[in-house]
């Protein structure tokens, strides 16, 4: 294959437009995404090194550039082209569209890309005292007036704003094209629009709602900037986090519109509650951009004001239970449900933002905020909704969007597994230890921290685990190039989205990745259930026997352990009481 057809094949180019846009935008998106992962990485090898070793390997400007950058590149030029780009192309294939307008995409299209160039923020255009000619190292940019000329020591270029503003261009210009098509579809449906596309049209308004505040700031920053205006630090702040909240829903909603479109499919079961889901939408957009301050609990505002966001913060999980319950609801009693890596991220991405939008509710309560607030639990809820709700759905859909595309089948199921296990494991690691920091105090961007084994302990923790996840995404990415250029062609005419999502998960399951393990499986059976949960059993007293034991060891073994004694006692606890427990009321038929 020469380097032509390689560039045809990556990008898709003798395809419908369609497609190639979107195809595109998953490029660029992927390419921003990986360049986000080095950042990370960069953040992550500081804060190891320099908890192991008492050794910064980079300088504080570079520590805080990457984690500004990999913020930038990964939510911007990563999640959210790729939101749209799945947004597009399941609205134009489901729908039926002819696409319009195709101009105004493109454009928006250009201007994103345009405006992350611009936001890496190497331009020179004013020599101020401390400006940062190499990248803009302003942590996260709500700390206004960091980086802005006239107000801060510290000055980032103003192509930093520009490419702020390029960016909220390429939301509104892309949101209205999407927008558009949706009112012309309006025009020939006969019956509602189907629940996905609901969620798919709220997820769009929420964009550009969201966008509001920080379209405000940006322009508001420019003015100040250049002294056209003055600037309060704190209506800033407000107006930044009007999206600063709601982008978690923007990228978390789509999630959830994965799962309403993947779960029946996979499960076989039509949506329990149509109605149900169509309320929640609605009730996501009222509640996704109204709570703003909830981030901003610590800052000199009205208590009353501080309550408000409280309880609006709360009515926010109003569609979350229906949203849950309805999927749930859908998918049980499924038999026939079939176990691949699509099932299994999509499973992942339902488990993980439960477990990841329960620490949420803990941050917006005021007396629980005050005491972790700004520190690396914060981070670790955030990550959290990210790595196990957001890019688990994310993969479930592109697992089935690429093939769709292409016409190719995923060459190789074994990466496909590799990269589902890796991901997996890396994020839950990478996650305990964040979260870990910030329950003992370590603030988020904490560059330099006591070198306390706990916290040493929690930092490697999450390193190991980010490797071993980014580790993991590298093999997703050499498989998606492999299938666009290698893949088994296959034919998706005549078959319906089910067909397809059953044709392209058959070939990703276990059977097909390792035909002899699952051959040797079968044969090693077990004869009896309950003599594994005997076992299961007798292990549980074991460790409930021996978490009694710490207690009697005492505190002298806490600095050799690197936590207290007590965290051990009561993990070990637990553990062993559910062990005892489950096999019991197994064998008693109670659950």
């Amino acid at each position: 294959m020469g380097f032509k057809d390689l560039v045809v094949a990556l990008f898709q180019l003798d395809k419908d437009w369609t497609t190639r846009i979107v195809q595109a935008m998953l490029v660029l998106g992927v390419i921003w995404g990986l360049l986000g992962v080095i950042d990370s990485l960069m953040v992550r090898i500081v804060e190891s090194m320099w908890g192991t070793f008492g050794v910064l390997p980079l300088t504080p400007q570079e520590y805080y550039a990457s984690i500004t950058l990999h913020a930038e590149r990964d939510l911007f030029g990563f999640a959210q082209q790729v939101i749209y780009a799945i947004i597009i192309y399941f609205t134009i294939k489901l729908l039926g569209l002819e696409p319009r307008a195709k101009w105004l995409l493109n454009i928006a299209f250009i201007l994103l890309n345009i405006g992350m160039m611009f936001m890496e923020g190497p331009i020179l255009v004013i020599n101020g005292p401390g400006f940062d000619n190499y990248f803009p190292a302003t942590s996260w940019y709500y700390l206004s007036p960091i980086g802005i000329y006239g107000y801060s020591w510290y000055v980032v270029s103003p192509f930093f704003y520009i490419g702020w503003i390029l960016n909220d261009l390429f939301v509104y210009l892309a949101g209205i094209w999407i927008v558009y098509h949706y009112a012309i579809a309006a025009r020939n449906l006969k019956e509602k629009l189907p629940v996905p596309l609901v969620f798919f049209l709220m997820i769009i308004l929420m964009f550009m709602i969201g966008y509001s505040g920080v379209t405000v700031a940006n322009i508001w920053d420019i003015l100040a900037f250049y002294g056209v205006t003055g600037l309060d630090p704190i209506a800033n702040q407000i107006a930044f986090w009007v999206f600063g909240h709601a982008v978690v829903y923007m990228a978390w909603i789509p999630a959830v519109a994965a799962l309403y479109l993947l779960i029946p499919l996979l499960s076989g079961n039509p949506l329990y509650s149509d109605r149900m889901g169509r309320v929640a939408a609605v009730l996501y957009l009222i509640f996704s951009n109204n709570i703003p301050v909830h981030h901003l609990y610590m800052v000199n505002l009205p208590i009353v004001l501080k309550v408000l966001q409280e309880a609006l913060t709360y009515a926010v999980t109003v569609p979350t239970f229906m949203t849950f319950l309805n999927l749930w609801a859908t998918a049980k009693g499924s038999k026939n449900t079939p176990v691949n890596v699509i099932t299994l991220f999509t499973v992942t991405s339902f488990a993980g933002s439960i477990f990841a939008g329960v620490t949420g509710i803990s941050n917006a309560t005021i007396s629980y905020d005050a005491i972790v607030h700004n520190t690396d639990y914060v981070v670790g809820h955030f990550h959290a909704m990210i790595l196990l709700g957001i890019v688990p759905a994310a993969m479930a859909v592109l697992y089935v969007m690429i093939p769709m595309m292409s016409g190719r089948q995923w060459f190789s199921a074994k990466m496909a597994w590799v990269h589902y296990i890796g991901y997996v494991v890396g994020s839950i690691i990478f996650d305990i230890g964040i979260e870990t920091a910030g329950l003992d105090g370590i603030v988020r961007r904490a560059e330099i921290y006591p070198r306390y084994p706990l916290l040493v302990s929690a930092e490697n923790l999450a390193t190991v685990g980010a490797i071993i996840a980014q580790l993991a995404t590298l093999v997703w990415f050499l498989n998606v190039v492999l299938t666009l250029v290698k893949g088994r062609v296959i034919t998706a005419q005549g078959l319906g989205l089910p067909q397809l999502v059953g044709n392209i998960g058959l070939a990703l399951s276990w059977e097909a990745a390792f035909p002899a393990v699952t051959n040797v499986g079968r044969t090693a059976r077990i004869s009896k259930a309950m003599s594994g949960l005997g076992a299961l059993a007798i292990l549980g007293g074991i460790l409930v026997f021996v978490s009694a034991a710490f207690l009697l060891i005492g505190n002298s073994i806490d600095y050799m352990l690197g936590t207290s004694v007590e965290w051990v006692w009561i993990t070990l606890l637990t553990i062993g009481i559910l062990l005892v427990a489950i096999p019991g009321l197994k064998a008693a038929k109670s659950i």
